[in-house]
């Protein structure tokens, strides 16, 4: 298969980061996005979740947290109590 080559734009930082995580891991920053595009092509969709803003409550730790108050209140080793709601500033 031909191969072709085109120009990715990021800043110096994440490029940086981005080439040590690649060697760390045995590959090249070319390979990890050759990688991406062959795995969006073949699901049909960006590989990872995309979010803006994501809403914290509803966070892998939070649903774990909430997932123990609910099992401990469900068997008898917590108690459901009340308290006040935080106000953030956005």
């Amino acid at each position: 298969m031909a191969q072709t080559t085109f120009t990715v734009r990021m800043d110096a930082d994440t490029k940086t980061a981005f080439s040590e995580l690649c060697s760390n891991i045995g590959m090249t920053m070319s390979t990890a996005f050759s990688i991406f595009a062959k795995k969006a092509v073949s699901e049909q969709r960006i590989p990872f979740e995309l979010t803006a803003n994501a809403d914290p409550f509803y966070s892998e730790s939070n649903m774990k947290h909430l997932d123990t108050v609910i099992e401990g209140i469900e068997n008898g080793t917590r108690e459901l109590t009340e308290h006040d709601l935080i106000e953030v500033d956005e």
